[in-house]
């Protein structure tokens, strides 16, 4: 591992998961049957301090992906500031960020499904949670959850 750089301060569990709540979306990183990385930004959602979940489609890419290799990594940013620090003629960024290894797992239960997507509404699209019910009735069934539990807590680096 790399030793941290002087710039960069390591935070606590409960920052770094601030960090992915505050982020707009979160990457989720996997591996194609191939080898070959596969990271892409998605709509993820935290229940707890070691539970995060996605939906998607069910059939596509990260489900190969999942399928072949359950183990994922996780990177947020919540703060990202570039600036150009004129007393040190330096070019810097300010960051707040996080990063996670978690293994991810199809969800089954519906009940489970559900409260997973309410998690994912109620975080992205808040002020229309009254046509919740409406939309799960229509969707449940065909919707894909990915439910992802991490197996080592989060680590959060900033740059303030």
């Amino acid at each position: 591992m790399k030793p941290m750089r002087k710039s960069s301060r390591q935070k606590d569990t409960a920052w770094a998961l601030d960090v992915f709540d505050k982020a707009p979306y979160i990457t989720v990183s996997m591996t194609r049957p191939d080898g070959t990385p596969y990271g892409l930004p998605l709509s993820v959602a935290r229940k707890d301090g070691q539970t995060f979940y996605f939906h998607c489609a069910d059939e596509g890419e990260k489900i190969d992906c999942l399928i072949g290799n359950p183990i994922v990594s996780l990177s947020a940013v919540s703060k990202c500031t570039p600036k150009y620090e004129e007393e040190k003629n330096n070019f810097t960024e300010y960051y707040h960020s996080a990063v996670a290894i978690g293994k991810a797992e199809f969800v089954t239960d519906d009940n489970e499904k559900i409260e997973a997507l309410r998690l994912i509404c109620e975080r992205f699209l808040p002020h229309y949670m009254e046509h919740f019910d409406e939309a799960i009735v229509r969707s449940l069934n065909r919707t894909t959850i990915v439910r992802i539990s991490l197996t080592e807590p989060p680590v959060g680096k900033s740059k303030p």
